[in-house]
């Protein structure tokens, strides 16, 4: 028994019988580890809560929202990124500047004329008119003055003066960037120039008024060309357009003219959702992901204008509804970017003309039916109808997984508000675009004493001042962007510094203010109130545009920035 027992499993080992048994032994083997996949698969499958990427994000959406801004602002500031932000200053700016050089290569200034080749009658026959602001003279050396005046700014372009309010005044316009601007963006001022004629006839410019005083050179067609203009890039050759801070706003909501127009159209639509009263960061990472997937379905974005504000933006501490998009992002450049229409503008047409017509809805209740899947579909509306549980009803999972890779979200459509940006610009301008900047953190976590213990001596007056006095020059402009309520805590710091905080330019949107007049005009009459968002988002964007930026864990303190041991995690 033994030996045939023996000899039989000796016979299937034999030198023919190797390769079939290798290949059943790896078959067993890949069936036995496909199995296993199968049910380990299963069990993650059957007990696995996602997370939500925005919240617990992935490199990528990190990457996105928080590089490139200064370590401060990365973890403590409310404002998301826009596409501005990512535009390189190098590469975007292709005009040179005008310097007084350039001035002075058209006609001589009335100032460099010789007083005796004036005649008397002719001096004589002047005074006392007013002012012809149309004169190339005036022109040139309301130039010069602005140029000489202005240090801290590089202008682009001048606009033709015009008539002030009375006979020695005359307003100007002007783009400009700050010497040391880091951002990729115009912006344009308009000032009131008073100008004096002396007894012989010389011209000179007595007055510079403040930031927008020029109010009647403000209107000006986009296609009229100034008397005096550095040829203006076109955008073939700028790649990309730049925002332009100052100018007049133009952002009335679309609406389609005609029947025929409005037939014709494809449009996409998201309905419901939970991006509803969340952070601004997760309503425009969603946003973003409906825009990008109506251009790869070369629709229309039928968009919803009301934002419901998030409680952690506003002074009643409860979510608000009712916020137009437009009072905090740029809706103009969107509109003239892509193609968008008013979700109400566009149930009214719909209504009117949807059973003449036989325009037809194309539902979508699955956020894993792929835009890829939805490129064919021809019906007049693809509508996405989201359901009620978070986080599957959130907009950016249309863009995850499969369509990740298709998807692009185009961030270069959407900038922030250029009104908020006309405050910013405002503040700096007030001072001098010359100015340094300290960011406090103080607030729940200066009171948290287990996971920041050092933050409140480290910002205690006393201690701010030891700090920076190693790194701001004494008497320096110093604006400080904080979370402390009660501003007068930084007095100590007067002795040092001249501070100053984002209330003190409250009358920028005051109800006599140029931003308080505008949005009441979005409203339907009503007025606005200057939330939250808006306070950080000018707050931080003064910050931004400070000449040496100081923040509060990378500067101030030895803290961390999510505090103790996180400091490594968190670089």
């Amino acid at each position: 028994m033994w030996g045939r027992s023996t000899l039989s499993r000796t016979g299937s080992f034999r030198p023919e019988n190797l390769g079939q048994n290798a290949l059943a032994m790896i078959g067993n083997l890949c069936f036995t580890m496909f199995v296993l996949a199968v049910l380990v698969f299963t069990i993650i499958a059957a007990t696995y809560e996602p997370d939500d990427p925005l919240f617990h994000p992935s490199s990528k959406i990190t990457t996105f929202l928080t590089s490139d801004l200064n370590a401060t602002f990365k973890s403590d500031s409310t404002v998301v990124k826009t596409g501005e932000d990512f535009m390189a200053v190098n590469q975007t700016v292709f005009e040179s500047f005008i310097n007084v050089t350039d001035v002075n290569l058209g006609v001589p200034l009335r100032e460099d004329i010789n007083a005796d080749e004036v005649t008397p009658f002719e001096c004589e026959s002047q005074i006392g008119k007013p002012i012809d602001c149309t004169d190339p003279d005036v022109f040139h050396l309301m130039m010069t003055s602005a140029i000489e005046v202005f240090k801290d700014i590089h202008f682009y372009r001048f606009g033709k003066p015009v008539r002030g309010y009375n006979d020695s005044s005359c307003h100007m316009a002007w783009r400009f960037r700050p010497k040391d601007g880091k951002t990729a963006a115009f912006y344009k001022d308009y000032r009131s120039f008073t100008i004096h004629r002396s007894d012989n006839c010389t011209l000179s410019v007595v007055r510079i008024g403040d930031y927008h005083s020029g109010g009647n050179a403000r209107k000006r067609k986009r296609n009229q060309r100034p008397g005096f203009e550095k040829p203006q890039a076109s955008q073939e050759q700028q790649g990309v357009a730049l925002p332009v801070v100052g100018e007049f706003v133009n952002d009335t909501l679309p609406t389609i003219e005609t029947e025929g127009s409005f037939s014709s159209g494809k449009y996409l639509l998201y309905n419901g959702g939970g991006e509803r009263c969340k952070s601004m960061d997760h309503f425009l990472w969603s946003f973003m992901c409906a825009l990008g997937e109506a251009q790869y379905l070369n629709r229309t974005l039928v968009m919803d204008m009301s934002i419901c504000l998030s409680s952690i933006y506003t002074s009643s501490g409860q979510d608000e509804e009712g916020k137009d998009f437009r009072y905090y992002f740029d809706f103009e450049h969107l509109k003239e970017s892509a193609s968008v229409l008013d979700q109400t503008q566009f149930w009214a047409d719909w209504n009117k003309w949807h059973q003449k017509d036989g325009l037809a809805l194309f539902l979508v209740e699955d956020v894993k039916i792929t835009p890829m899947k939805l490129a064919e579909v021809q019906d007049t509306l693809v509508m996405r109808k989201f359901g009620s549980v978070e986080p599957d009803n959130y907009w950016y999972r249309v863009c995850e997984g499969e369509a990740e890779s298709v998807i692009q979200r185009p961030w270069h459509m959407i900038w922030k508000s250029r009104r908020l940006m006309d405050i910013v610009s405002a503040i700096a301008t007030k001072l001098n675009w010359d100015f340094d900047s300290v960011h406090v953190v103080r607030g729940e976590k200066a009171r948290n004493l287990e996971l920041w213990p050092n933050l409140a001596a480290d910002t205690a007056p006393e201690a701010l001042i030891s700090t920076l006095q190693e790194k701001v020059d004494e008497g320096r402009n110093l604006y400080i962007a904080t979370d402390e309520p009660d501003t007068s805590f930084f007095d100590p710091l007067k002795d040092k510094f001249s501070t100053h905080f984002l209330d003190e330019y409250k009358d920028l949107w005051d109800e006599n203010s140029e931003w308080y007049s505008e949005t009441m005009k979005l409203n339907s009459g009503a007025p606005v109130e200057f939330d939250g968002y808006m306070r950080a988002s000018v707050d931080t964007e003064v910050f931004l545009r400070g000449k040496r930026q100081i923040e509060t864990f990378n500067d101030l303190t030895r803290d961390c920035k999510d505090g103790v041991n996180t400091c490594s995690s968190a670089s």
